[in-house]
């Protein structure tokens, strides 16, 4: 959940209910390729003809945002101090960026501003990468922007006259006043009813569901007979989530239903997560079941089921929270560890450093590799520094929730 931000922006998307249009095929104006990074989407940029940069793209953010020190690297013109929240209760502050523009490797006689610049220093150590910006909204209404998260491609068409062929269902959507695409869907809490709400459509999130404070406090989500664990690594813009994790029995978008997917259940007092507005978000984790089609000239989305939709969200839990740090993010520490979880009881502890896993060097692999290793239920042999001492462990992850 690393990129949502809140700013002030124009008025909401009118609502409608668009109809899947059938026919002939579009020639995409680029086709782009893109890095999954911890479950998130990262484009090669140059911002004023600078060296390739990394910037996520987010349906959680509509503005082209700049990092504030590659801003002040590059030296860009900063203007006037802007403050946003995001993510946990902090507000950041940054400034408005004049005359800078992007482009992006494979997309020709295209560019647009970059309007801000804030900082993002610490969601490189959550991504294992230099993160330098990030492009929302703005960028995506440009086109229709078709994802495929198994070819990793970005494929974008020209908005006009764009028609739609394919298995995929058109799920209505509309854009609220920070450049956020909202959908309907319906959360069937385990033991409960099915409850409608108002979602956004997140791939600047990694996680699958995540659901915000007052709309789990109305429904006594956490009160009811279920179990969750303490959620780690919740690292926004605007700091850290605070909130428990565990599973819904089902998630339904337009006809689509997804059984007992991963949920993060708010406890935030302030922030993205505690707005009564918005129900929840959905993430990366489960829209990479789906080819996503962001068409907002239309209000609509179209997800069309990918070789992944039946595959069930099993993923294990080593209960680690890892950051990667220093100038090539090759120092893997040891952020947080959950109670009774594989990594305590193997006597993982706050600050170790992990040197090797599996036999491999730590530093010949990226934090994403890392993090795909320990969500699968297979025991992971690792070295850690303490301190001046090199101690070491077998770790099992396993299904907690």
């Amino acid at each position: 959940m690393v990129a949502s931000l809140i700013l002030s922006s124009g008025a909401a998307a009118a609502k409608s209910r668009q109809p899947v249009q059938r026919p002939t095929g579009n020639a995409a104006r680029a086709v782009i390729p893109f890095e999954l990074v911890n479950r998130h989407v990262v484009l090669s940029v140059m911002v004023n003809e600078s060296r390739p940069l990394k910037f996520l793209l987010d349906t959680g953010n509509r503005f082209a945002i700049i990092d504030l020190d590659r801003a002040k690297d590059l030296k860009l013109n900063l203007q006037g101090e802007k403050k946003a929240a995001g993510a946990g209760a902090e507000k950041i502050a940054g400034y408005y960026v004049q005359n800078s523009s992007f482009t992006i490797a494979g997309l020709q006689d295209f560019s647009q501003p970059i309007t801000l610049a804030f900082p993002l220093k610490n969601l490189g150590s959550a991504l294992g990468q230099d993160l330098d910006g990030l492009i929302g909204s703005d960028f995506i209404k440009e086109f229709v922007v078709e994802i495929d998260y198994q070819a990793r491609l970005i494929s974008l068409y020209h908005k006009e006259g764009f028609e739609y062929s394919g298995r995929g269902e058109s799920i209505p959507v509309q854009l609220n006043r920070s450049g956020h695409p909202i959908i309907d869907a319906e959360v069937r809490p385990l033991g409960s009813d099915p409850i409608k709400g108002r979602f956004v459509l997140d791939i600047g999130s990694s996680s699958s569901l995540a659901l915000y404070s007052p709309f789990v406090n109305q429904h006594k989500l956490l009160d009811a007979n279920i179990k969750t664990i303490r959620a780690l690594g919740g690292l926004g813009i605007g700091g850290e989530a605070t909130g428990r994790v565990g599973r819904v029995a089902g998630l339904k978008i337009g006809n689509f239903n997804l059984p007992n997917p991963i949920t993060f259940f708010s406890e935030d007092k302030e922030g993205a997560f505690a707005t009564s507005e918005i129900q929840g978000n959905i993430g990366e984790e489960l829209l990479s079941k789906f080819k996503v089609f962001l068409d907002y000239a239309r209000n609509r989305v179209i997800l069309e089921p990918n070789a992944t939709f039946a595959r069930p969200f099993d993923d294990a839990f080593s209960g680690l929270a890892i950051l990667a740090e220093g100038k090539d993010y090759k120092t893997f520490r040891i952020k947080d560890v959950l109670e009774n979880s594989p990594a305590s009881a193997a006597g993982i502890q706050n600050d170790d450093v992990i040197v090797t896993i599996g036999g491999r060097p730590a530093s010949a692999l990226t934090l994403t590799q890392i993090l795909d290793m320990l969500e699968r239920p297979v025991p992971r042999k690792l070295i850690v520094r303490r301190a001046e001492h090199r101690l070491r462990f077998t770790l099992r992850p396993r299904k907690l929730v």
